[in-house]
Formats: structure tokens, sequence, C-alpha cells
């Protein structure tokens, strides 16, 4: 659970690079320069050493240039932090001086905290032992992302929404942000507004998430709509056939595309979790048949 909570975090600045600069500039106070756009560039901040070094993601902010290719003008390294780590005191200024050397412009370094205790750990300064030399990482946690509580709000910034219910979820607020993000969600298209309803499910604690439901079931939160129930199901589900699809393939076991559609349209979710146990254990996808028949 852990992981799919730490990967829902990590997707939302994949679908929208922007946000990155949403947070810096708006929450954190930090003037970025001209730009023309964001994007995406590779995470591998590894050198010519035995250790691998990947961070969360990484986005350049680049200008145009006339005939010449794309100036990268700034690089944002976005790592999602849910618990105190010390190796991140190390290996957080290996990344910033990597990919500064690498892209040959200034680096940033925004660590993203739902948990107030764990932000407060990563803002502490890094003394790097050269003096005056000082990394302070630049934190996003429950007192940088904004309550976003009214619906028209959440529509204009769906992501900043999104990181909102996620940092929020366990405050007295969390009903309410909730409610106004899946009224903002109930507008976009079927498969997108259902892809950023099942990541809140996926970033929140079972327990912090069943609590919420329970309050969205009331009459007076009237957005927890069936459109927003079949969706977080059917997300779920999805995650539950291509867990099933994996571990099927991890052991050898061939499945074919009958079969394989058959397991992808379920959306049973207690017939998944069963036929998921019987993958680990089944000689051949006819005995999983022989199981979900």
């Amino acid at each position: 659970m852990a992981l799919a909570e730490h990967e829902a975090l990590v997707r939302l600045f994949c679908e929208r690079p922007d946000l990155a600069a949403d947070l810096l500039t708006r929450s954190l106070r930090v003037q970025l320069p001209d730009y023309d756009y964001a994007g995406l560039e590779s995470a591998d901040l590894t050198e010519v050493t035995p250790t691998e070094r990947r961070a969360d993601s990484v986005i350049v902010f680049r200008r145009k240039r006339p005939e010449a290719d794309p100036q990268p003008v700034l690089a944002v390294i976005v790592e999602v932090q849910r618990r105190q780590d010390p190796g991140k005191m190390w290996s957080w200024p290996m990344y910033l001086v990597s990919l500064r050397t690498r892209l040959e412009c200034p680096v940033i370094l925004l660590v993203v905290c739902p948990e107030a205790s764990v932000a407060r750990w990563c803002a502490r300064p890094i003394e790097l032992g050269h003096p005056g030399l000082v990394l302070k990482p630049l934190v996003a946690g429950p007192n940088e992302v904004p309550v976003i509580t009214d619906p028209g709000q959440a529509a204009e910034d769906i992501e900043l929404a999104v990181l909102s219910a996620i940092h929020h979820a366990a405050t007295p607020e969390g009903p309410e942000i909730l409610n106004a993000l899946f009224a903002a969600l109930h507008n976009l298209d079927r498969d997108l507004g259902g892809m950023y309803a099942d990541m809140v499910r996926a970033a929140l604690p079972r327990e912090v998430w069943d609590h919420l439901e329970e309050h969205l079931k009331t009459e007076s939160y009237e957005y927890l709509s069936d459109w927003a129930r079949e969706n977080l199901a059917k997300g779920k589900a999805e995650g539950q056939s291509e867990a099933i699809l994996t571990v099927l393939s991890a052991r050898g076991i061939e499945v074919s595309e009958d079969l394989s559609e058959k397991i992808r349209k379920c959306h049973d979710l207690d017939r998944l979790d069963a036929w998921l146990r019987a993958a680990a254990t089944v000689d051949s996808s006819d005995a999983l048949l022989d199981d979900i028949s």
C-alpha cells in the first residue's frame, strides 16, 4: 500500500509537470525564470559509480530559441517523501550536482510531504561541509498546499485539487475538500476523471479513505455520486486485473487473449481478489479458468 501511495503522488507530477511551478511560485514564493514550457526529463541521476541514483521525477523548464534546441533554464527534482529517511540527506545533494552538471542550468529540490512531521524533518538544512555551503530543501507539506473546498477553484487546477485532497484528507475539512474535487472531476472526460479519483484513493491510507467515504455517503455530500463510486471501483478493478496477469506472467503461465479479456472486463472486486490469490498457486491458465467459472 505504501508503494501505491507513493506512486500516486509521483504520477500526479508526471501528468502535469507545471504543477511543480504552481507549488514553487504560489506556495513557496520562488521566482522562476521566463520559460516557454515544462516537460519531464530522465530521472536517472547515476554518476559513473556502482551506485544507482534515481529521483522520483525530474521536470525541466525550457525556453525556445531561434535556430537552436530549446534551452534548459531551470530543472526541478521532485521527491515524494512519506517518512523520514536519513539516506536522503546524502543522496539529495548528489541529485542536484548530477542534474546541474548534465543540463548546465540551475536546479531546485522540491520535496512533497503529505505528513506535517515528515515535512518538518525534510526541511532541515543539510550542511555539506564546505563553509557556507548548505542545502535547504524546498518542502511542500500540509502548510504549503492550499485547502481547496470550492468546486470552481478545484476545476481551475485539478492537479492542485488532487494534491490538496491528499495532503488534507485527515483534517476536519477532508470531506469538503473531496466533495469539491469530485464535483470538478464529474465534468471531466470519464476516463480522465476516473484516473484522478483513483489516484486520490490510492494515495490515501485505507483508514483515512474509509473514514472519508463514510462522511461522503451522507446526503450533505451529493457529489460522491454513482459516477464517483463507479470510477473508484473501476480504477481499483483495473489495478487488480493487471496484478493477476502480472503474477501469472511472472510464474511463466501463458494466458490466452480470451482469458485476459475476461479478467480485464471483470469489475467484481471480491472475485478479483479471489483470482489474485489463485494466480499465485495454479499450474495453468485452464486451472485459473476453472476457479473463476
